[in-house]
């Protein structure tokens, strides 16, 4: 709350403390028995100052402070707010709390004053500050619900060492709808760990290879790879993850070895270790851990192969995160959105008071929008062939719309000449097409533009331009996984998420429940406005 409202928020609070998780203000009435606002509005609405003692936070926390349910209680104050002595008194909640020792945090903050411009400057820090409260108040509900992962599989699972049967949705070949099969899903073997997905998202990927387009695509397999998942069993060898942690698969995975040059730089996350076998659809010693009914095998996608029940990962392709993170949530980092973020953050490092162009937006266009103005862009410039799409990248940071089906010129040179002088300072495909890959180079700015290609094209499909282009200062470079070493830098986006400081809820625009639903979320993806599908199992 805020001034009057933020004495009400502590108010409440101490009132019944057990009600609540966490209480926070912004430059509040703290003592208005002491105070003339407070004063005459007790003598108006309760006929004395006398009677409003009980609904003085400051006196509550005197009375009956201090509150073992709050570990900290936020309040921040403006210095140069007109109000601070004469009707706010900061110092006599401040000496309250440490008179009946309370944690209380009070920021003081030089040059602020009572507006909203107060609050928005520092929002931010209590969301995250009542966020990762509420999380740490799930967890212990799920705890005490019996609802944790230790609950489910303990340290030991009784399927371990032996099949698990399961369903899973199966892609028997290109251009068909998936079908609803039993699988048998065998034990992890040595350096590999079986896991229960219990949340997947739909990825344009698994789109693109269902549909034929993908030339490392193989029928029959069990495509998925961005989803949220729950250790069920490990193989011999593996120590960085245990039955009941929560991970995500990652289909760049990071060895981490001292002799893997590409983990050991900080040039790429592109580790090859896997890559290989991972290609040919079979696990690092070549076989498959699926089989059918008639007991045939069944190709692994990506590493993942996510659209199934349970699935078995390599153990350098899984990224353990904080349990109290919600599956559902955190499996978008498993692919798209971070693919966006880390092309803006780790590939080209945009620049504060950058401009920035975006080709395509879907959620990984969006992500790279919302990159952008994290990282202080200062113009970004959307463009789609789909106006319907414009509102949701203003909101998340889009400066410039552009419909470029709708210009009678190139949209590069509609942005190089007439939105700008000479080109933006960086600019990214998310599309996959390579018209637009070349579109989004030569509107770059002569000289020093940068040009990621993040869209994955249809095989068979090359880039052109004019080498003169490049000559002119132009940078043209590509990111897998937005640059992100996938399991050290993964769990720090989730943490980010839970602390309030990246939100992704907006990208979670359809939801199912079931592995049967796939194919419903495919047509969802399919319809035009949908960012993200997400299926819970």
């Amino acid at each position: 709350g805020h001034s009057m409202g933020g004495h009400g928020a502590l108010k409440l609070a101490f009132s019944d403390p057990d009600a609540w998780v966490s209480v926070s203000a912004f430059s509040p009435v703290s003592n208005p028995t002491e105070c003339p606002w407070g004063v005459n509005a007790f003598k108006s609405y309760l006929g004395t100052v006398e009677a409003g003692k009980s609904h003085d936070a400051t006196l509550l926390l005197q009375s009956r402070g201090p509150f073992p349910q709050f570990d900290d209680i936020l309040i921040d104050q403006g210095l140069s707010d007109q109000f601070l002595e004469e009707q706010l008194k900061p110092s006599s909640l401040s000496s309250a709390a440490a008179e009946v020792g309370q944690k209380m945090t009070l920021r003081h903050h030089a040059g602020h004053d009572h507006s909203y411009y107060f609050i928005s400057s520092f929002i931010d820090d209590h969301i995250a500050f009542h966020a990762k409260r509420l999380r740490a108040a799930q967890g212990a509900q799920r705890v005490a619900a019996g609802l944790t992962v230790g609950g489910e599989f303990g340290t030991k699972s009784e399927h371990e060492g032996k099949p698990i049967t399961c369903q899973a949705m199966v892609a028997r070949g290109a251009k068909q709808p998936l079908s609803l099969e039993t699988i048998t899903v065998a034990p992890p073997q040595a350096g590999e760990v079986r896991v229960k997905v219990v949340a997947n998202a739909l990825c344009h990927t698994d789109i693109y290879t269902l549909d034929g387009f993908d030339p490392e695509g193989l029928f029959p397999s069990i495509l998925g790879h961005e989803a949220g998942c729950i250790v069920e069993s490990v193989g011999e060898g593996v120590n960085s993850v245990q039955p009941g942690d929560h991970v995500i698969p990652c289909y760049t995975p990071q060895c981490n070895r001292p002799n893997c040059i590409f983990c050991m730089s900080p040039k790429t996350n592109l580790c090859p270790t896997i890559r290989s076998t991972q290609g040919q659809g079979v696990m690092p010693d070549g076989t498959t851990r699926f089989s059918d009914t008639d007991g045939k095998p069944i190709s692994h996608f990506m590493g993942c192969s996510t659209m199934a029940e349970y699935t078995v990962l390599a153990e350098i392709s899984c990224a353990k995160i904080d349990k109290e993170a919600p599956l559902e949530k955190a499996c978008l980092f498993g692919c798209g959105v971070s693919t966006g973020l880390g092309a803006v953050w780790n590939t080209c490092k945009v620049e504060i008071d950058s401009s920035v162009a975006v080709f395509g937006l879907g959620a990984v266009g969006l992500a790279v929008i919302q990159g952008a103005k994290m990282a202080g862009a200062s113009r970004i410039i959307a463009i789609d062939i789909n106006p319907s799409k414009f509102p949701a990248a203003i909101k998340l940071g889009a400066t410039d719309c552009v419909d470029s089906s709708a210009l009678d010129i190139p949209i590069q040179q509609h942005i190089a000449t007439q939105m700008t002088p000479w080109g933006v300072d960086y600019s990214f495909d998310c599309t996959g097409n390579t018209d637009v890959m070349r579109a989004a180079l030569e509107c770059a700015h002569r000289g020093w533009g940068t040009s990621c290609v993040i869209g994955v094209a249809a095989a068979g499909h090359e880039l052109s331009t004019r080498p003169f282009q490049l000559v002119t200062g132009r940078v043209w470079k590509g990111t897998a996984f937005g640059g992100f070493k996938s399991r050290t830098d993964v769990p720090k986006l989730v943490t980010r998420m839970m602390n309030g400081e990246l939100p992704i809820d907006h990208y979670i625009t359809h939801t199912f429940d079931g592995v049967d639903k796939t194919n419903q979320a495919i047509e969802a993806l399919h319809s035009g406005d949908c960012l993200r599908a997400v299926v819970q199992y």
